[in-house]
């Protein structure tokens, strides 16, 4: 789709050559490109036609050019192009190529005396070497050199030196070639640096695969350590790729520091090295001056220059080359000699010279174009070009950019220092410590309300506000100890902070972006996107999710005294007693037994079941029973209630003191497999955005994420989200709800519940970590890192964690119940259901005696009062009610007979009260 286009737009220019090489032209150039340099030809055309339409520079002059490509490796053929085009009468030569053809080519215009300006083309973006041509102090060097000499051995040099290492490796890709830094290599010899070289081969996979594969693991640690400082020469696509590999194959450490150096570096290829990179990461390239004005970016004088060369959002801008930048200033340079040469009427006419004639002279206006050309100087896209007595250019400037060590890809990169010829580096490497010299520096803070981070102690009207908390405390230690001041002010929207539509910040981070504070600090924690537009220390305190859920309450059991049986086994129990008093009568009733003188039992039915049901209870009780049958079948039911008896007793006791509810949740996914009871976070906070990020990522292997983002992003969030985390945690104490947040925030909620209502579950792994928030670029970024490293090594950082969270709370954070977990004394509420089976038992009890009370008074008003009871008459009721179970006996002698009315008189006697003998 882009070649169609490119192919008119050059064949329109081709078309445009030939008709104005064809007119009458007194001005005509000639340019020899290598064949991969296709865009320093689009380039070339492009600025010949922004001057042919600039009449102040030439007036009514146009420039007619020639071009030719040629394998940057053939002298040969560059010679012989360079011929061809002297054959039909240029006023100089402009060649884009590398340094095997330079050196013919700069033979050939020596001799012909053709102003040669050669700008040094590297292969596929490669650093460049030194081409090494040979300059002479006489007039016949007519090659000028419009990119400067080659400064890497130098730069390189002033850096690591700066960063004061004494052992690391160069690592190089092919197409380099590394005699370009053997001045280096000699200095840091002789200052004893160690130091390693390694060639980077182009299928970097196979390259790390054979180092897996050759090495031990002793040698591939040893290896391990020296990646830690490296120098990288390649070009941007090879790094990206080399630093790719060893990242994603642990070669290299979160402590690692590597140095990139390149002059073909732009602005996408430094974001995509630092996204791609970890540790700390220096970068080292060519930089230009950009007008600060945005509406002079295309003018330079009055000359006003392509938009498509000089708009840094235009695509074909944004991936240009260097050699296609002097290029066009090249040709810029070039039409101000010829408008030089034109005012002081000293012009020379193109000659036609062949090169192939022994006897050819050279071009005698060539002295005076060359003088023209090294005196002028123009300001274009790559800043000031001009020529020194050595036909070299010497401006030349080198940004020096970086990150800071960190755990996490995408850090931010700013501007460390430059570098030039003329005032070497400018700018200082080394993290400086401000030590105690922060005395008088009083800082604005920005926070948001968040418990126990940051919290309002004392608000009296007319006076500031007084905070206190655990980042509170953490500021103070630094204060204290670095001597600055700081006032302190709540967000105005309560918010940390988040992108909106338009691209800017709300909250505490968008506070930091506008620079109205200088440091922001909460439960604020780290991540990619805020590092994009402000700086962070080094974590002081890890960061987890976590979820708030409401305590299992305790249900009151007022007959948990019946809990260690099922009721079937109350049943089978209750009719266990009824079935064995029963038989038990039936024993007696079959085969009588022999009562003892004075026993007052008879072997009723209702004495049976009242004494089943005393021996069950462990009561005893007279035991009239003395047949074989009966005592074998009482032996059996009590070894029966012994057994059932001591189960009962073991897990009444276990019952009353263990509590054994547990809660289905005791994980996030746990939380994310339910559905009973909903759950949310904040929205558009940073819990928010983690886990939709990790829901709607479809390489993440865990599919609790995307369970989770199915809840949470209920109705676009709104059913289950809160606005404020204070909300969420009313939400949980007083309905089904649970709250996903800062694991820390929700322990301090825990434990500080007056109720203890709370427990939490979350993710032991911290993930990331709380942080302070700084101006992008901020001094205070380093030597805020360094004194929280020392804060935490020296134990201080845990006393403070101590103070918010102690270990031993209130609360149990993590009992899903209300309830102690050990044995302990039992409260009312565990016995209240057998207090309340004895006053059952009470009120039934005086029922039955106000009913016995009343029927025998009712029975007693029935007998006239001074007439006795007839005892024949008692005696045959007392025989009729007997009679049926005294019936078997009446087959016994006459003495048994006796033995039994005996004995049935003598319970006769006892129920009337008075002696046996008594008329």
């Amino acid at each position: 789709m882009e070649v169609f286009p490119l192919l008119l737009f050059l064949s329109f220019w081709w078309s445009r050559t030939w008709d104005l090489a064809t007119a009458d032209s007194i001005i005509h150039i000639g340019a020899i490109f290598d064949e991969s340099a296709k865009k320093d030809d689009e380039v070339f055309r492009t600025a010949v036609g922004d001057l042919n339409q600039n009449e102040e520079i030439l007036q009514t002059e146009k420039i007619t050019f020639s071009v030719t490509f040629v394998d940057g490796n053939n002298p040969f053929q560059a010679v012989q192009e360079a011929c061809e085009l002297m054959n039909q009468g240029i006023l100089a030569l402009v060649s884009s190529i590398g340094c095997t053809s330079a050196g013919s080519l700069q033979s050939l215009a020596d001799a012909m005396h053709i102003p040669h300006l050669f700008i040094q083309r590297s292969t596929a973006g490669t650093p460049r070497s030194g081409c090494g041509l040979t300059r002479s102090n006489r007039n016949d060097d007519y090659t000028l050199s419009v990119r400067p000499p080659v400064y890497l051995n130098e730069v390189i040099l002033r850096v690591v030196t700066e960063y004061a290492w004494q052992k690391f490796i160069i690592f190089y890709d092919s197409e380099y070639d590394i005699r370009g830094i053997q001045e280096f290599l000699d200095k840091v010899s002789q200052q004893g640096m160690d130091v390693a070289l390694q060639k980077v081969e182009n299928n970097i996979n196979k390259m790390i695969t054979t180092l897996f594969d050759t090495m031990r693991i002793e040698e591939l640690n040893r290896y391990r350590d020296t990646l830690r400082r490296a120098i990288l020469v390649m070009n941007p696509a090879t790094a990206k790729s080399f630093i790719s590999e060893v990242v994603e194959t642990n070669l290299v450490a979160f402590d690692c520091h590597w140095i990139i150096i390149n002059e073909e570096i732009n602005d996408v290829d430094v974001q995509e090295l630092v996204r791609r990179s970890i540790g700390r990461l220096t970068i080292i390239r060519q930089t230009f001056p950009v007008p600060q004005n945005i509406s002079q970016r295309c003018f330079r004088g009055n000359h006003r220059i392509s938009s498509t060369l000089c708009d840094p959002k235009d695509p074909f801008a944004q991936n240009m080359e260097i050699s296609n930048l002097y290029i066009y200033d090249t040709v810029l340079l070039l039409a101000n000699a010829f408008h030089k040469k034109l005012e002081d009427r000293k012009w020379h006419s193109m000659a036609s010279l062949s090169c192939i004639r022994k006897n050819s002279k050279p071009w005698q206006g060539g002295r005076s174009m060359l003088e023209t050309i090294k005196k002028g100087g123009v300001n274009g896209l790559t800043g000031d070009l001009e020529f020194g007595e050595n036909g070299g250019n010497p401006n030349v400037h080198f940004e020096i950019l970086g990150t800071n060590y960190g755990e996490e890809l995408g850090r931010g990169v700013r501007k460390l220092g430059c570098w030039n010829p003329v005032t070497g580096l400018n700018g200082s490497l080394t993290d400086k410590k401000l030590e105690n010299n922060m005395r008088g520096v009083v800082l604005r803070v920005v926070t948001v309300l968040e418990e126990p981070f940051v919290m309002v102690s004392e608000n009296v009207l007319g006076k500031p506000k007084k905070y206190q908390g655990f980042s509170i405390d953490v500021l103070d230690a630094l204060s204290n100890y670095l001597g600055f001041n700081y006032e302190i002010y709540v967000a105005p929207d309560h918010k940390y902070g988040s992108p909106q539509e338009d691209g800017t910040w709300n909250g505490l981070v968008g506070e930091l972006v506008f620079k109205r504070a200088d440091i922001g600090i909460s439960a604020l924690t780290i991540t990619p996107d805020r590092e994009n537009v402000v700086d962070f220390t080094t974590r002081y305190m890890d960061y987890s999710v976590g979820v708030l859920l409401r305590r299992a309450e305790k249900t009151v059991d007022m007959f948990a005294c019946l809990a260690p049986f099922d009721l079937s086994l109350w049943a089978c129990i209750a009719g266990t007693v009824l079935l064995v008093g029963l038989l038990v009568y039936l024993l007696n009733w079959l085969n009588p037994p022999r009562l003892q003188m004075g026993s007052m039992t008879s072997t009723t039915l209702y004495n049976s079941m009242w004494f089943v049901y005393g021996s069950f209870v462990q009561q005893g009780g007279e035991v009239p029973y003395t047949t074989l049958a009966t005592r074998m079948m009482m032996g059996a039911w009590w070894l029966f209630a012994l057994i059932v008896i001591s189960s009962y007793t073991a897990n009444l006791a276990a019952f009353l003191t263990i509590t054994r509810i547990e809660s289905s949740i005791q994980s996030l996914q746990d939380l994310s497999k339910q559905t009973d009871i909903p759950y949310g976070t904040v929205l558009d906070s940073a819990v928010y955005q983690h886990v939709r990020m990790k829901g709607l990522n479809p390489f993440e292997r865990d599919s609790m994420y995307s369970q989770m983002w199915r809840m949470i992003n209920r109705s676009n969030g709104s059913e289950n989200n809160v606005l404020e985390s204070q909300a969420g945690i009313q939400k949980v104490k007083y309905g089904n709800y649970a709250f996903v947040w800062d694991a820390a925030v929700l322990e301090y909620v825990a434990i500080n519940d007056p109720d203890c209502s709370f427990y939490t579950v979350g993710n032991t792994v911290a993930d990331r970590g709380y942080g302070i928030a700084l101006q992008h670029g901020s001094p205070y970024r380093d030597v805020f890192s360094q004194r929280i490293l020392e804060l935490q090594q020296s134990g201080d950082m845990d006393i403070l964690k101590h103070k918010w969270w102690p270990k031993n709370g209130q609360c149990d954070l993590y009992s899903s119940v209300d309830a102690k977990q050990k044995g302990g004394a039992l409260d009312i509420k565990s016995l209240a259901g057998v207090f309340c089976i004895l006053a059952a038992g009470i009120v039934l009890s005086c029922l039955i005696a106000v009913l016995e009370t009343w029927w025998s008074r009712r029975k007693g008003s029935r007998v006239p009062s001074k007439e006795a009871p007839a005892l024949p008459n008692e005696t045959a009721m007392s025989e009729r009610s007997n009679a049926w179970p005294l019936r078997p006996c009446l087959k016994l002698g006459g003495n048994s007979w006796k033995n039994q009315a005996s004995s049935h008189d003598l319970h006769h006697s006892a129920q009337l009260g008075r002696p046996l003998d008594d008329p």
